[in-house]
């Protein structure tokens, strides 16, 4: 072999050995057969909310210890190489009922990762329906419209279910642009959410101008999280009754500090002189 064909060998196996690095660096760090493990997708959180008072909304941080007006919930279950968040703001009455049927039937049960991620989305619904119906039977109401909830189970930072019931909202970023679950299962004009989350733009009534019994539907959606998936927003209805969902997404999605945009939302409200209660819980994803 002439020197000539000694280099023209050793300068394949170089081009070779570059491109077999540039295909490995394509493969998400930290990941085995390039399946994302569940610290690939850093999960922020914070939330906000404002105690009634007589003299007017007065604002409530997480560390206060006054009571407050709703229930919020952040649980984060490690369950093997899984990472689950559940994350809701709630009407008092049930949140405590959904909490605990997920707890039982979902994060102690024996199901392995593939049968619970199919049974999210169903027992998430089940969660709510089966706390309704408990505040039904214990306060003996004929009617539990007026309740409400909104929530979000997040799933290896890969997934997200969401569920609102009344006034209580669950509104997804997607760059730049606000999602809500939609009522009515339209088609939305991005293939990519399929057609169980729809934009804003889409929704022509408001969230006021439902009847009570279309604003007491529990809706559930799941969707993919992806890299144009940026926060979600779980707000109670003083939120929603003063501003629509792009109007929040425009004023929080510059403040990367989750606990500082829920704040920002909440304080925006009652700015407003929202009169109903006032709660928010920001999901971030880096």
């Amino acid at each position: 072999m002439g020197f000539k064909d000694f280099q023209l060998k050793i300068a394949k196996k170089l081009r070779l050995k570059k491109f077999i690095g540039k295909e490995g660096g394509n493969k998400k760090k930290g990941s085995e057969n390039g399946k994302r493990l569940p610290w690939m997708m850093p999960i922020t959180h914070g939330y906000y909310v404002a105690e009634e008072s007589r003299d007017g909304a007065r604002p409530q941080t997480p560390q206060s210890n006054k009571v407050e007006c709703d229930k919020v919930v952040v649980q984060r279950e490690q369950i093997e190489e899984q990472e689950w968040w559940f994350c809701g703001v709630f009407d008092t009455r049930i949140g405590g009922g959904v909490t605990k049927y997920l707890q039982a039937h979902l994060f102690d049960s024996n199901l392995n990762e593939s049968q619970m991620k199919k049974k999210s989305k169903e027992t998430l619904k089940k969660a709510h329906v089966h706390a309704k119906a408990k505040v039904r039977e214990t306060e003996k109401l004929e009617s539990t419209w007026k309740m409400g909830s909104a929530s979000a189970l997040v799933i290896n930072g890969e997934r997200l279910v969401l569920a609102n019931m009344g006034e209580y909202k669950a509104v997804v970023c997607r760059d730049g642009e606000a999602f809500e679950i939609n009522r009515k299962q339209q088609q939305t004009t991005k293939p990519h959410w399929s057609h169980k989350l729809l934009s804003v733009a889409k929704r022509s009534p408001k969230a006021g101008a439902d009847k009570p019994s279309k604003r007491s539907e529990l809706v559930v959606g799941s969707e993919r999280i992806d890299r144009d998936t940026e926060f979600v927003i779980l707000a109670s209805p003083g939120v929603w009754e003063v501003m629509k969902q792009q109007e929040a997404v425009n004023l929080i999605r510059h403040l990367e500090d989750p606990q500082e945009a829920a704040e920002c939302l909440a304080k925006e409200a009652i700015n407003r002189m929202s009169k109903s209660n006032i709660s928010c819980l920001i999901i971030r994803f880096e």
